[in-house]
């Protein structure tokens, strides 16, 4: 019997729980990119995801999450547009009231920012984690719940609390390099199909078998 690939298309994967929804055919901001087959869970609106989950994305920043990333409920990105100075003796925004403060609008162009917000492969972000701007998640990474995330996240890391703190690797740093040579998630969806079981529960010895062999030259 032929395997058949799930479908990286449709909005709603599971037709019976719309709280679920696939991130890549619902997001439609230049500003964000998406890997195929990461989703978003949330019972109340889940296709709000761009103006209820990214904040402050008034650009250039870009958001890029990559691909089979899991996002639970409330996951929040706020990007860096929420950032005001700091340098005086007031943070507030006076400009953006309008009226002859916009004359002053200079004085909150161009604050410093750390570049876009970059969450790599097979990341799973725990309920309402919430990650700050320039961030970059590694691949395998792991979120727990209600985590403020205000630095770089090593690959197959695991971060929690306020800020968050690296609990714990994964695996070992050999074979976090032998996972990343690997790459399962850049694999033909076919063969992702063929091999799930190895993927979700094998060892990297047999993912590194079951890995489809490089291309003739």
């Amino acid at each position: 019997m032929p395997t058949v690939p799930a479908d990286p298309t449709v909005l709603h994967p599971m037709p019976e729980q719309p709280r679920v929804v696939l991130l890549k055919p619902l997001i439609t901001s230049p500003l964000i990119e998406v890997g195929e087959f990461s989703y978003y869970d949330d019972p109340d609106e889940p296709t709000g995801f761009e103006t209820r989950n990214v904040l402050y994305h008034y650009g250039p920043e870009k958001l890029v999450i990559g691909k089979f990333c899991a996002l639970g409920e409330g996951v929040r990105f706020i990007m860096n547009g929420a950032n005001h100075r700091m340098d005086g003796p007031s943070t507030f925004p006076f400009p953006i009231m309008g009226g002859s403060w916009a004359e002053h609008f200079d004085l909150i162009t161009g604050l410093p920012a750390r570049g876009d917000t970059v969450v790599g492969n097979d990341v799973w972000l725990g309920y309402r984690s919430m990650v700050m701007p320039g961030v970059r998640i590694g691949h395998g990474a792991i979120i727990a719940s209600g985590s403020v995330v205000v630095d770089d996240v090593p690959d197959y890391g695991i971060v929690g609390g306020n800020p968050a703190r690296l609990i714990r690797r994964r695996y070992s740093d050999a074979d976090i390099e032998r996972l990343l040579a690997v790459a399962w998630w850049d694999w033909p969806l076919q063969h992702i199909t063929e091999h799930l079981r190895t993927i979700m529960s094998g060892s990297i010895d047999e993912l590194e078998t079951a890995a489809p062999a490089p291309p003739h030259r």
